[in-house]
């Protein structure tokens, strides 16, 4: 990956929907070229996904998530990544082992994914955040 590959994702990031078009305006490449980088960057894996964010009224919530020491937290974190609610899981170092961010449609619905995520027996505990504001970097 080189400056230009950077350039374009940092645009995808901020949009997905960037129009290739002026994705190349603004890194002053061709189309062609963007659209090549982006078809590559995704068949090696480096994007895994386009995504969408949403102000529908939803809530979103980081849920930090402990483990067990003996728990493979990857697996773990597959498991918790099919979740529908869930938007991104993060595996971290500190107290907590797994960090997830939740879009769900009401305060309800992250208590149910909490209590959802504690059944797990792999899980010891869990500490939630709900997001109140949210600015892309």
């Amino acid at each position: 990956m080189d400056d230009l590959d950077r350039r374009i994702l940092n645009i995808l990031r901020r949009d997905a929907r960037t129009p290739y078009t002026e994705i190349a305006d603004r890194v002053g490449t061709s189309e062609g070229t963007v659209r090549n980088r982006v078809d590559r960057m995704s068949a090696d894996g480096i994007i895994e996904r386009f995504t969408v964010t949403t102000r529908t009224g939803n809530v979103k919530a980081m849920v930090e998530i402990s483990v067990d020491m003996n728990v493979n937290t990857s697996e773990v974190s597959e498991t918790l990544a099919d979740w529908e609610e869930v938007d991104f899981v993060w595996q971290v170092s500190g107290e907590e082992d797994i960090v997830l961010i939740v879009d769900c449609v009401d305060t309800r619905a992250v208590n149910e994914l909490i209590t959802r995520s504690r059944e797990l027996p792999e899980v010891e505990g869990t500490k939630t955040r709900l997001i109140l504001d949210e600015r892309l970097g």
